[in-house]
């Protein structure tokens, strides 16, 4: 049964950068992303309560708090910049950089927590660097085209998703870890709403179609099912089986590209595809 869990934890994370991408074609992106939070800030908690988290609250101490804080806000830096990414390229070019965070985290785990690099995260992080640059490398006309601003938002979301793993892992020592998922993305919410307030955009909450909100609300739904199969599958099931399926969602992601947007990948692209997921399989050797 754990199986099919690890399987809808990568479907339902794929799925959720298409419903994203579907509910910001006009919708400002930091709006859309204020909106989802919410929807995934109730799935965080009822995650806590599925799984007893909530008796491990008198675990919570200064320290603790301070580091899921920061966590929530590098993951709320790293949700607003991922969601303009794709607001404004192209989602085969976006995810693969956001997938690059997993290599950008282990250099920070080396550096900051001492963890080692063995000879398989060492040949997972030159398959990633490959491949993520076999997919994101275009034509100059395209570049001329679209525009670089995608780029810098994509690799933006990275480093803050990599951060949010080191300051989230110092964070959850001693706790339920769905507790301080909980406890993270409500700070993400509350800078969601911040951002809004500061760039003076609340009014465009107010603006958003119907047909786009529904898409957006879709995505924090697709988000909390893959956390909810994710921490399922991981209860009953092996680690080092039920992650790599989950990093796999980039597969469904450029799959669902295809039928929904028309996006195909070039024959280079596909090979940098390979290396992507050969890179994920191989470190977890």
């Amino acid at each position: 049964m754990w199986f099919i869990f690890a399987i809808g934890s990568a479907f339902f994370a794929g799925v959720t950068s298409i419903l994203a991408k579907c509910g910001i074609r006009k919708t400002d992106s930091d709006a859309a992303t204020a909106i989802r939070t919410i929807v995934v800030l109730i799935f965080s908690w009822i995650m806590v309560f599925v799984t007893g988290g909530l008796k491990n609250v008198s675990a919570l101490n200064t320290k603790t708090l301070i580091f899921l804080v920061l966590s929530g806000m590098a993951t709320g830096a790293s949700w607003l910049c991922y969601f303009k990414a794709l607001q404004l390229g192209n989602i085969n070019k976006v995810v693969p950089i956001d997938k690059f965070s997993t290599v950008l985290t282990i250099l920070l785990a080396f550096v900051i927590l001492g963890e080692g690099i063995g000879l398989w995260k060492g040949m997972g992080i030159v398959c990633i660097g490959v491949g993520t640059w076999f997919m994101i490398e275009k034509k100059e006309v395209e570049e001329k085209e679209e525009g670089r601003g995608w780029f810098v938002y994509a690799a933006l979301s990275a480093v803050f998703a990599s951060l949010t793993s080191i300051l989230g892992k110092i964070g959850v020592t001693g706790i339920d870890s769905n507790l301080g998922t909980a406890i993270r993305t409500g700070v993400v919410l509350l800078m969601a709403w911040l951002v809004l307030v500061v760039k003076k955009k609340l009014d465009t909450v107010k603006k958003i179609e119907k047909t786009e909100l529904k898409y957006i609300i879709l995505s924090g739904f697709a988000t909390g099912a893959s956390w909810l199969c994710y921490y399922r599958a991981l209860q009953d099931g092996p680690a080092s089986v039920v992650v790599p399926i989950d990093k796999l969602s980039i597969l469904v992601t450029i799959a669902f590209s295809y039928f929904v947007f028309g996006e195909k990948l070039s024959r280079k692209a596909m090979a940098g595809l390979v290396f992507i997921v050969a890179g994920t399989m191989v470190m977890l050797l």
